[in-house]
């Protein structure tokens, strides 16, 4: 019996300028799950970073999109068609401007509700059916974030030092969550994640 496959994508944009910004908390994410299991994401392929691991007799494709948040579908779409991933056991974590700091939320399927990388993903998908892990970075105007700041700019600045202390207390939940799904499936995984308000 050939071993199950999975990808797992966190979403954010390439390069220095937008290391740890808001946007890219899902980078963050993929980056501490290949750390737990003594690798990194550093092969590039299909305009990809990645690597693989194994999670009780599963294979995990790790990913980060090279593309830009804009265009992050493309490469996803090729891992999955590469590899017959199926589109159940995708699961992509990404940040969410509707929910306040540091609130996570596992969900099976959705629109885009504005995130271009999520938008990029159904279109190249073909299907709006696929996991998705939301983290929340809050929204200018709400949650005492001052109103002032566009949300372009504010997803692009870097996280406050709150934020990432909040981020790094979350990210072994994160882990197990995104562990959990692979082991157990999705509503397992859901009790555990969606109680992190």
């Amino acid at each position: 019996m050939s071993e199950e496959t999975y990808l797992i994508a966190g979403l954010g944009n390439p390069g220095s300028k937008y290391e740890n910004t808001r946007h890219n908390v899902g980078f963050q994410v993929v980056d501490e799950l290949a750390r737990r299991y003594n690798t990194s994401l550093a092969v590039e392929k299909w305009d990809a970073l990645h690597c693989r691991i194994h999670v009780r007799g599963k294979r995990i494709y790790l990913l980060k999109p090279q593309s830009f948040m804009n265009r992050s579908g493309t490469p996803i779409a090729r891992f999955a068609d590469f590899f017959k991933i199926p589109k159940e056991h995708i699961l992509v974590i990404h940040d969410d401007l509707d929910m306040h700091p540091g609130r996570l939320k596992l969900v099976a399927t959705g629109g885009p509700g504005g995130h271009n990388g999520i938008r990029s993903i159904i279109q190249c998908l073909g299907t709006k059916d696929f996991h998705r892990v939301k983290i929340g970075i809050g929204r200018p105007g709400q949650n005492d974030i001052h109103a002032d700041i566009p949300v372009e700019r504010f997803v692009l600045a870097s996280l406050s030092n709150e934020e990432q202390q909040l981020l790094d207390k979350r990210m072994s939940v994160l882990l197990d969550g995104v562990e959990c799904f692979v082991e157990s499936g999705s509503q397992k995984a859901m009790n555990s994640l969606n109680s992190i308000k």
